[in-house]
């Protein structure tokens, strides 16, 4: 008689009742416990920082310097909000971000998708030379000077978009996540694009990357954010304010709040007290737009990792 898994022992993951019915058993009750209780810790230590900084940010300066702020702002003001927001160069800073990121970001996509795609085919040549010359680069690199002296002085981009948006438009970690997704990627399907007519570049434009949408809002999203949050490439090859990124923007007002405890709003009268949540605000700017950009690209985000860096 085969004896029916389900009732063997009442501590593996299901147990039938007298009724027919199946239910949890023991062991699986006390692991979803465990487990829910450890990813409710994690939330919670996750999400406490950012609670704290949004609380800080609306919070005033004494309540902040007696260490009385937690997760609900106390003497609630926005005089730092109001002195960074009136400021027209704050505005043009954060579209300078924009224009960047949105720049930025297409170039190394574009670069990103193209060579990865050529590396996943097996009948490319000299593909190991190709995928040899990107890993290479992981582990050696010119240095900041070289660097610094090829794209100020013999590319002449000093005080240009392109010193911002062209250095670091290729990530090789990446290029090597697409290229194992293009891979796995169904042979039949491009066999068939291929038989109705389809060129190449058809194949790639029409039906790769519409069915590779996963991968391409993971990897986009890996460099909106990058190029977001990136400071010191403006900072070494910027030198007017007006072409600045917000971050060196808010990186200023920092290190004004730290040094003066002072800043003059945008119309130059008033003149406000910020340094103990001068941080907290800048923060908090700089943060936002990503933070309401990532819910649109969320459901693609893990499946997208899943399926670049697994090979089948």
């Amino acid at each position: 008689m085969v004896t029916d898994p389900l009732t063997a022992t009442p501590d593996i993951a299901a147990v039938r009742t007298e009724g027919g019915t199946v239910r949890d058993g023991t062991g699986y009750r006390i692991f979803r416990v465990v487990n829910v209780s450890l990813l409710g810790l994690v939330c919670v230590v996750t999400l406490y920082p950012f609670v704290n900084l949004v609380a800080k940010a609306f919070s005033s300066e004494g309540y902040i310097a007696a260490g009385q702020v937690n997760l609900i702002p106390r003497g609630f003001n926005t005089t730092t909000f109001t002195a960074v927001m009136s400021d027209p160069m704050f505005w043009t800073n954060y579209k300078n971000t924009i224009i960047y990121t949105v720049l930025g970001t297409i170039i190394a996509m574009v670069l990103t998708t193209t060579y990865a795609y050529a590396l996943s085919r097996p009948q490319l040549k000299a593909r190991g030379f190709f995928v040899g010359i990107a890993v290479f680069t992981m582990f050696f690199g010119g240095g900041l000077i070289p660097n610094y002296i090829l794209v100020a002085s013999y590319l002449g981009w000093r005080n240009s978009i392109w010193a911002i948006v062209i250095p670091g438009a290729l990530s090789v970690f990446n290029l090597l996540v697409m290229k194992s997704f293009f891979e796995n990627f169904p042979v039949e399907l491009e066999e068939a694009a291929s038989i109705d007519g389809l060129s190449t570049y058809g194949v790639f434009g029409r039906i790769v990357l519409p069915l590779s949408k996963a991968v391409l809002a993971t990897m986009t999203l890996f460099y909106a954010v990058s190029m977001w949050n990136s400071w010191f490439s403006a900072f070494l090859y910027l030198d007017k304010k007006e072409l600045f990124p917000v971050t060196v923007y808010l990186r200023s007002l920092i290190a004004a709040a730290t040094g003066s405890q002072e800043v003059t709003g945008g119309a130059g009268t008033d003149a406000v007290q910020i340094g103990a949540n001068i941080q907290s605000v800048t923060m908090l700017l700089t943060v936002l737009p990503i933070i309401c950009f990532y819910p649109f690209i969320q459901r693609y985000f893990v499946s997208g990792v899943m399926l670049g860096s697994v090979k089948g």
